[in-house]
C-alpha cells in the first residue's frame, strides 16, 4: 500500500482525502439498489473526485441479515483489489472440503461416498469463503465512505418512472416515490442509470425487457440455523442425497456454529407456485431430519428461513439499446445481477456473477465519463457480461438437475460433475471473447498460462526495491487504470540497450498519448516488470525511468514497479504460468484484471494499434 506521495499525512492511511465536487444537479451515473452489484459499482466510481455517482435503494436502511453467502476465489481476488480481502477471509468460513453422502449399499441409511478437496491446488492464491451478504455490503460500504467523495447510499426511495429522452444529449430522469411516505416523491437526473434492482427490477420493466427462460418446476427451503447433531461431516460443505426423502446440501457458516442447510421439498404442480405450499420453517426441519436419518437433527434456533422454486431466465440485453442497433447507438441504462440473470443458490454463483457483472460495467462507465475512451466502450459491457450469464444458466441447470436425481441412478455423476466444474464454480474460468478488449491468441505460446480473455492469474514475486514477497496480482487494484506487465528475457537486466529498457522507451512514447497533462506518467496506463534473477543482482538505478518514475507534487520514486522471479520456490511465476523464458512476454490487462492481449516484447506497432482501439487522446481530467 502507497501513501505519502503530496505530503506526510497521519492516521488511517485506507481513509483518502475528501475532495469536493462539482455542484451540480445532474448525476453522473445513478445506481439503483444497493445489493452486491450496486455496491460492487458505487465502490468503483466512488474512488474517482471527478465523477458525481448517486446510488439510491428502497429499503430504509442497510441490509442487515443476507441471503447470499458464497465467495468464490475470483470474488475474493476482485475483493482484494478493493483493499479488503483480508477482512472476508478473518470472519468468513473457508470451504476446504467436499464430502458426498450418499444410501447405504443396502438402500438405508447413508454413508460418506467421497471427500475431496474444494478448490484446486494453485487455482487462485484465495480461499473459497462463505460469510454473509450483508457483511460483504459493510465493506463496500466502508470503502465507499473512505473514498476521496466520500459516497453514501440513499435509502427510502422506490423507483415510480424513468424518462429516456431520444436526445442523448439530455439527461435520464428518475422519479421515486419516498418508501415509507409514499405520497412524497423525489426526481434524480443522470448521464447514466444502472438498475441493480433484483430480480423484480423496476429498471428492467422501464426498458420493456424481460427474464426469458424455464423453471424446473422443483421447491426447495433454505434455513440458517444452529443445530446439535450427530452428523460428523456438519462443518464441511455436504451435498447429501437420500434413498427417498430427496437431497440436501450443508454450507457450514461464518462463525463456528451457523449451519445453511438447502432442503429439496420435492416436485410442483404444473400451476403451483412456492406460495402454494405454505411452506413453514418447521416444515424444513421435519424434512431435513428425515433425509439426515439416522443421523440426530434437533435445531436449536432458525435465524432465517425462506423456500423458493427454482428457475434459470435471462435477459436479451442488459441494456436500454435492441440487439439490432448495437453497432449504431450507445446505451445509456444498464441492468446488472439479478435485474437481468436469475437461477438457483445452490451453484454458490448468485453473488459472485452479480458483482462480476458490475465489475466489468464500472471502469468502462468512469473511462467513458473521464474522456478516456469513446462511448461505444459501453457497447461492450451487454455484449460480454450477457454470454456469461448463459454459460451460467446452462452450468446452473445441469447443476439443479443432478441435485434433484435419485442417487440410485445419479449420484456418481454429480460427483463427476462437480469434480470437472470446479474451476467454474470458483469463478476463474470467465473467458471473454475476442473484441476491441480482447486480442487474437496469434503470441499466446509465450504466457500460456495466462489467457488471453481470462482474468490475471497471480503468482508469487519479490518486490525488488525492498524484497517483499508477494502476489503479483495484488498491484491490480480497482482504479481504472490498465496495466503493462513486462517478463523480461533471460539474462536481462533491465540495463541499457537491452530489449527492457528498449521497450520501457516505446512504451513511454504510447503511454505520453492518453496521459492527461499533469498527471503521472501511470495515471491511466501503468507499466510493471518482472525479472527473471534474484533482486540481489538488479541495480535499481539502472533501469528505465519508466521504472522507477517521480510523481506526485514532490516528485517522489515510485519504487514499486518492479519485481523479480521468487528463485526460492522450486517453480517461479515463469514456469507457474508457461512464460517463455527465452523471448519474455508483454501482458496487457485491463481494469477488472483480465487478461486483454500477450505481445512480444519488440512489437510496439500491435502495443500501440491495442490502444489506439480503446483510449483517446490525452485529454485534462474533468
Amino acid at each position: 500500500m502507497q501513501y505519502h506521495l503530496n505530503g506526510f499525512r497521519p492516521g488511517d492511511p485506507n481513509q483518502a482525502d475528501a475532495v469536493a465536487q462539482n455542484d451540480t444537479d445532474i448525476a453522473d451515473v445513478l445506481i439503483i439498489g444497493c445489493g452486491p452489484a450496486g455496491l460492487t459499482l458505487a465502490a468503483q466510481l466512488a474512488q474517482f473526485s471527478d465523477i458525481k455517482t448517486v446510488i439510491v435503494d428502497r429499503k430504509t436502511g442497510p441490509l442487515i441479515m443476507g441471503q447470499a453467502d458464497g465467495i468464490a476465489c475470483r470474488s475474493m481476488e476482485m475483493f482484494e483489489a478493493f483493499g479488503f480481502a483480508h477482512k472476508v477471509a478473518l470472519e468468513a468460513y473457508w470451504v476446504n472440503e467436499v464430502a458426498f453422502w450418499t444410501p447405504e449399499p443396502t438402500g438405508q441409511g447413508l454413508h460418506r461416498a467421497d471427500r475431496i478437496q474444494d478448490v484446486e491446488d494453485d487455482l487462485s492464491e484465495m480461499p473459497h469463503t462463505i460469510l454473509s451478504q450483508a457483511r460483504v455490503h459493510d465493506f463496500f460500504l466502508d470503502h465507499m465512505r473512505q473514498a476521496p467523495t466520500r459516497l453514501e447510499p440513499r435509502y427510502g426511495l422506490d423507483l415510480v418512472s424513468l424518462d429516456r429522452p431520444d436526445d442523448p444529449e439530455l439527461p435520464l430522469t428518475a422519479r421515486f416515490c419516498q418508501t415509507d411516505e409514499p405520497h412524497l416523491s423525489e426526481t434524480i437526473q443522470a448521464r447514466y442509470v444502472v438498475g441493480c434492482d433484483g430480480a423484480r427490477s423496476q429498471v428492467r420493466k422501464s426498458l420493456s425487457l424481460t427474464l426469458k427462460g424455464d423453471s424446473a418446476r422443483q421447491l426447495w427451503g433454505v434455513m440458517d440455523v444452529l443445530a446439535v447433531t450427530d452428523f460428523p461431516d456438519i462443518r464441511l460443505k455436504c451435498a447429501i442425497q437420500s434413498a427417498d426423502q430427496g437431497s440436501l446440501l450443508i454450507i457450514p457458516r461464518e462463525g463456528g456454529y451457523l449451519t445453511r442447510m438447502y432442503i429439496e421439498l420435492g416436485a410442483l404442480g404444473e400451476t403451483e407456485r412456492a406460495a402454494d405450499r405454505a411452506v413453514t420453517s418447521h416444515m424444513l426441519i421435519a424434512r431435513a431430519q428425515a433425509i439426515l436419518a439416522p443421523f440426530d437433527l434437533k435445531v436449536a434456533e432458525v435465524a432465517w428461513w425462506s423456500a423458493y422454486e427454482i428457475g434459470q431466465r435471462v435477459c436479451d440485453t442488459f441494456d436500454d439499446v435492441p440487439l439490432i442497433k448495437h453497432d449504431t447507438q450507445t446505451p445509456r441504462v444498464f441492468i446488472a445481477g439479478d435485474a437481468c440473470h436469475t437461477h438457483s443458490p445452490k451453484a454458490g454463483q448468485g453473488m459472485n456473477v452479480s458483482m462480476a457483472d458490475t465489475f466489468n460495467l464500472g471502469w468502462k462507465l468512469a473511462a467513458v465519463l473521464r474522456g478516456q475512451s469513446a462511448p461505444t466502450l459501453l457497447n461492450t459491457y451487454s455484449q460480454e457480461r450477457r454470454a456469461k450469464a448463459k454459460e451460467l444458466i446452462d452450468f446452473d441447470r445441469d447443476m439443479a438437475r443432478l441435485f434433484s436425481a435419485r442417487p440410485k441412478t445419479d449420484h456418481d455423476q454429480f460427483q463427476t460433475y462437480f469434480k470437472k466444474h470446479g474451476r467454474y464454480t470458483a469463478g476463474v474460468e470467465t473467458r471473454y471473447d475476442p473484441s476491441v478488449l480482447t486480442g487474437s491468441s496469434q503470441h499466446q505460446a509465450l504466457a500460456q498460462g495466462l489467457k488471453i480473455g481470462m482474468r490475471f492469474h497471480s503468482a508469487s514475486v519479490i518486490r525488488m526495491a525492498d524484497a517483499k514477497p508477494m502476489q503479483l496480482g495484488h498491484v491490480l487494484k480497482a482504479d481504472g487504470r490498465w496495466r503493462l506487465i513486462a517478463f523480461a528475457p533471460a539474462q536481462d537486466f533491465g540495463v541499457e540497450h537491452g530489449t527492457m529498457f528498449d521497450l520501457c522507451t516505446a512504451i513511454t512514447d504510447i503511454v505520453a498519448r492518453y496521459t492527461p497533462t499533469g498527471s503521472d506518467i501511470d495515471s491511466v496506463i501503468d507499466t510493471r516488470a518482472v525479472f527473471q534473477m534474484s533482486h540481489r543482482k538488479m541495480d535499481i538505478g539502472q533501469l528505465h525511468p519508466l521504472l522507477r518514475p517521480q510523481k506526485g507534487q514532490h516528485g517522489l520514486v515510485d519504487y514499486e514497479k518492479v519485481f523479480c522471479a521468487d528463485i526460492s520456490e522450486k517453480v517461479d511465476i515463469f514456469d507457474l504460468r508457461g512464460i517463455d523464458r527465452i523471448n519474455g512476454a508483454l501482458l496487457i490487462v485491463r481494469p477488472d484484471q483480465f487478461v486483454a492481449h500477450v505481445l512480444p516484447l519488440t512489437d510496439f506497432a500491435s502495443l500501440s494499434s491495442f490502444f489506439e482501439g480503446v483510449l483517446l487522446p490525452r485529454v485534462s481530467c474533468r
